[in-house]
């Protein structure tokens, strides 16, 4: 047996993703590696129209073709904002019953009156805590494979946008800060339904303004 070490690079890529998007066999041409190659015309014959982009699941998720260059070539198809809504919900109804365990073991109150005073460093406090666990969730979760954990029951997926893989740290953690930090500051659930929701208006990508500042979108994984 040779005691020598294995060849450098011989090892797993450290950017090995199973959900980066993969170029197609070189077919010779130039151009976009995820465009679908076409047969020229002969000389002298009707021109095609143009494409912007191939893979299988379409060029323009709208069905329109007017996004040139569309990232989502090769991509899965968007995930359905209302699955998105109900996988939403499942976190956070994870997260809150720990926030609230918490909250009981340190003594946090939201609502605490001391001589008709509310005690506001106790609310802040347990607002604060569940700021922090639902960016730390989101975050741990997203960047292990895309999905928190309700997401995996409604078989959904954060991806970035640019090339579908699953985000790092830092994506994630942007991701998880932009929904989750007004925690802390101001009504959440106003926040988080502004946030959440502006996927149903969005397009082409269907993006809430987390995914906007994260650039990533959420896609079906089934």
């Amino acid at each position: 047996m040779s005691s020598e070490p294995p060849p450098y690079g011989s090892g797993p890529s450290p950017d090995d993703d199973p959900f980066r998007k993969q170029p197609p066999p070189d077919q010779g041409g130039g151009g976009s590696p995820y465009d679908t190659p076409q047969q020229q015309p002969p000389y002298g014959g009707p021109q095609p129209p143009p494409s912007y982009g191939g893979g299988p699941y379409g060029s323009d998720p709208y069905g329109g073709g007017q996004y040139p260059n569309d990232p989502l070539s090769g991509m899965p198809p968007l995930a359905d904002s209302g699955k998105r809504v109900l996988a939403r919900i499942i976190d956070m109804l994870i997260v809150g019953v720990v926030v609230l365990l918490l909250a009981w073991a340190f003594r946090f109150s939201q609502y605490t009156v001391d001589s008709d005073d509310w005690e506001f460093g106790k609310s802040f406090a347990q607002e604060a805590l569940a700021a922090i666990l639902y960016i730390a969730y989101d975050t741990v979760l997203s960047v292990r494979n895309g999905q928190t954990v309700g997401k995996q029951l409604l078989k959904l997926r954060v991806a970035n946008l640019n090339d579908g893989s699953t985000p790092n740290v830092q994506t994630a953690l942007t991701r998880a800060a932009v929904l989750w930090l007004p925690f802390a500051f101001c009504c959440a659930c106003v926040w988080t339904a502004i946030a959440g929701g502006w996927s149903f208006f969005d397009k082409p990508y269907k993006q809430g303004l987390h995914d906007k500042a994260a650039k990533t979108v959420v896609v079906s994984t089934g």
